[in-house]
């Protein structure tokens, strides 16, 4: 039995493996992208798989397609959204900018498997056709846009559910360490005092904020380009068949998506995903902060400022007996920087679409997608392996509090800024506490010195 079968395009025979229930066109694409190894992410190919499928039943109900051709194409969509044929998109992200070669890889392997359903072979694009049948009434040039969208929104609602119960933890520490009382700091240098409940209450604010920048964006990512077909104008496509499939998809999905406002830039531009990828920059921008701020406040644990307590979870060092790093933190950092580098891809993906298409869009649905899966697993990791596990080093804080020179702050409202100036310098100099000098140096009695200098009275304005 040979190993590959002959199949014909538009240009000529192509060699394609037997077993493949992709055509000759996804070949053509296979031979002429071997660039990344990466292939397009298993949402996007659910999407599309989730295009074809309701697309067949439209133009059956339409009248336009046979209902056996349209049940066998239904079977085939189904199976691909399920996952069962994923070793059969093999086209490689780095690919023509439209994405043609995998809206045509899906059109082969649904058509394919249809005939096969039907009792054809693979390869004999007989009763079902690839372009006549799976793709009728669709242009590339729409189903891959829509398919971006519908993948991107549908994965967005685990991110935010994670985000969410990163809030919930933050939220959490952040009333469990409401009595704790630490030093702040501007700069890296000690500035006045905070409570840990109060540090972490920022964190939290930071995660709530990011779900709504995100969830602000998603009115766009639910408006759909079917229907356009090649430049907007819907040439070759029934009037009631992209309203039709948009319905039965949000149906299925249970999420809005509706028909573009418009069809031209729905085509042309790629702006809602360049909006989208900015709130995930931004959510980015705040793990990487609280990342560093956790290594920072556990750094240590007897050199540093060792505020807090990570749960320890594997060794750190393949030389330093006990060491334990903060593994988790630096996860969610590097997370964090890939999301910002595909931000920048993106942008300038969205910029890359000369007059009625965007050309950058395989990267653009990597490269959301992609930023998407990552910060859902990663967000996970952070909740899970580290936030609910906090600890508060409470006799560490009550220290470094004891010790800042930053106490010297509510003197200046009693003896000027100059003189608490003299004081917090003189501390430092001799190596002693605020308190220890103005009780020295007769500017408050011992009495005076523990009401003034009681760092629970500096978390607020005063009455």
């Amino acid at each position: 039995m040979s190993d590959v079968r002959i199949e014909k395009d538009s240009m000529g025979e192509v060699e394609v493996p037997a077993h493949a229930y992709w055509g000759a066109q996804t070949q053509r694409a296979v031979q002429n992208f071997p660039i990344s190894g990466w292939r397009m992410p298993r949402p996007f190919i659910h999407a599309l798989g989730l295009i074809k499928r309701y697309a067949a039943e439209v133009n059956a109900e339409l009248g336009l397609l046979d209902r056996k051709i349209a049940d066998a194409i239904i079977q085939a969509a189904e199976e691909v959204m399920e996952g069962k044929w994923d070793d059969h998109f093999p086209v490689d992200v780095f690919q023509t900018g439209s994405g043609t070669s995998s809206n045509m890889n899906a059109n082969e392997v649904i058509a394919n498997r249809a005939n096969e359903i039907l009792g054809s072979p693979l390869g004999s694009r007989s009763p079902v056709h690839p372009n006549d049948h799976v793709n009728r009434g669709q242009s590339s040039n729409d189903v891959i846009p829509t398919a971006i969208h519908i993948a991107a929104r549908m994965e967005i609602e685990p991110l935010l559910e994670a985000l969410r119960g990163l809030h919930r933890a933050l939220e959490d520490k952040a009333r469990e360490f409401s009595d704790v009382v630490k030093i702040g700091r501007t700069h890296l240098q000690d500035a006045v005092p905070i409570t840990l409940g109060q540090e972490f209450s920022g964190y939290a604010t930071q995660i709530a904020h990011g779900i709504r920048r995100i969830e602000n964006t998603l009115p766009h990512v639910e408006e759909l380009a079917l229907g356009g077909t090649a430049v907007g104008t819907g040439l070759n496509t029934h009037r009631e068949f992209a309203p039709r499939v948009i319905r039965k998809i949000a149906e299925r999905t249970g999420l809005p998506f509706r028909e573009a406002e418009n069809r031209f830039e729905a085509l042309a531009a790629r702006d809602a995903m360049v909006e989208l990828m900015g709130a995930l920059n931004t959510v980015a921008v705040s793990l990487m902060k609280i990342g560093n701020d956790l290594r920072l406040l556990s750094s240590g644990p007897r050199t540093g400022i060792a505020e807090i307590t990570l749960p320890s979870l594997q060794p750190g060092s393949s030389i330093m007996p006990g060491k334990v790093n903060p593994v988790i933190p630096e996860m969610i950092i590097q997370v964090a920087a890939y999301v910002m580098g595909a931000h920048l891809a993106v942008t300038i993906g969205g910029q890359n679409a000369p007059l009625e298409l965007n050309i950058m869009m395989p990267l653009i649905a990597h490269q959301v997608l992609w930023s998407i899966h990552i910060l859902t697993s990663g967000v996970k990791a952070l909740t899970e392996k580290c936030v609910v596990g906090i600890e508060a080093n409470r006799k560490r804080c009550e220290e470094l509090v004891e010790w800042s020179m930053a106490l010297v702050t509510p003197l200046a409202l009693k003896i000027g800024y100059d003189r608490a100036a003299q004081v917090a310098y003189k501390a430092y100099k001799e190596g002693k506490t605020v308190r220890q000098v103005v009780v020295e140096e007769g500017i408050l009695t011992e009495e005076e010195a523990s009401r003034v200098l009681d760092p629970r009275s500096m978390l607020g304005p005063y009455e």
